[in-house]
């Protein structure tokens, strides 16, 4: 595919511009009811396998937050149904037992989107109609499709680590030129079939500094930098923040690298993950790409799922 046009990614994006690109990336679309996951094909699974040289795994998963912040203001609920209180006396046979809730597409909890989270002009990727999600649950799209989980060559490019800074400060935006930067400076190539993680220094921020309204201001990409993962035929985004910037750039639009990745790439996206315990081991052994493991819940019905996914190197 010819390169495209890059704008400033400090000036707004105007309808016209993004309805251009977001026809671009629809055109480039697999095509398949499984979205972007058809690029992982069983001889790139297989190839991915190769990538285990440590022998070590690590999550890239957050916990899992019970505790009201100004980014979380609806949080996690977990209780115990069953205290042990009565295992006090040392006697007999007793089951602690628990219950977990959660908002799933929050601001503060690693989750993953299925493809019939975004609707945009009344349908879902593909021109799946929106009348298929329904008081019920979703009955298209739904996190049913990775039942299986998605495995693939994983590979991280970290943005603070390319511009020599801890974090990107709220309401920057990486580019596709940073993405290329990245790859270059950390000896890596992004292919066909991959899962790209994409680290923005969000989740540092958020321990260093405090949890803060996020929904107002955060880093993200920047809505022409998805033209880079159509073009590399990229499976699966990860973020360790919304992958959005917020506010928007782009005009009318709130969230377009949702609209873009999973509307019309088919990109089923990971938001809110943290790579602070995988960075170290990359650095160690100067190797980005690995191994990946992503199994969401069987939710049948749902838009989205908690996630815990986890690098094999």
């Amino acid at each position: 595919m010819a390169a495209q046009h890059r704008p400033d990614p400090q000036q707004p994006q105007s309808q016209e511009e993004f309805t251009a690109l977001y026809g671009r990336l629809c055109r480039l679309a697999t095509g398949d009811s499984r979205g972007a996951l058809a690029t992982i094909t069983p001889e790139r699974l297989r190839a991915a396998a190769h990538e285990v040289r440590l022998g070590r795994s690590v999550t890239m998963a957050a916990p899992v937050e019970t505790r009201a912040a100004p980014d979380n203001p609806r949080p996690a609920g977990h209780h115990l149904t069953s205290p042990p209180e009565a295992a006090a006396d040392g006697t007999g046979l007793h089951f602690a037992t628990d219950h977990f809730s959660m908002n799933v597409h929050g601001d503060a909890d690693s989750h993953l989107d299925a493809l019939c989270h975004v609707v945009y002009d009344g349908t879902l990727h593909g021109g799946v109609p929106a009348t298929t999600l329904t008081a019920e649950g979703a009955t298209a799209l739904s996190v049913e499709l990775v039942r299986d989980g998605i495995v693939g060559r994983g590979v991280l490019l970290d943005i603070p680590r390319l511009r020599g800074v801890h974090w990107l400060e709220p309401g920057d935006h990486v580019t596709a030129e940073e993405l290329s930067a990245a790859e270059r400076h950390q000896h890596v190539r992004v292919g066909a079939g991959d899962l790209l993680f994409v680290r923005v220094g969000h989740r540092r921020r958020r321990i260093e500094a405090g949890p803060w309204d996020v929904a107002r201001t955060r880093a993200g990409l920047h809505p022409a930098a998805m033209e880079f993962l159509a073009e590399r035929q990229v499976a699966v985004l990860g973020c360790d923040s919304n992958n959005d910037t917020a506010p928007s750039i782009t005009d009318g639009v709130d969230f377009p690298v949702h609209v873009l990745g999973v509307h019309a790439l088919g990109l089923h996206l990971l938001d809110y993950l943290q790579f602070e315990d995988l960075v170290p081991l990359c650095e160690a052994a100067d190797r980005w790409s690995f191994l990946c493991v992503v199994a969401p819940l069987r939710l049948p019905h749902a838009t989205g799922s908690p996630v815990n996914p986890i690098a094999i190197l």
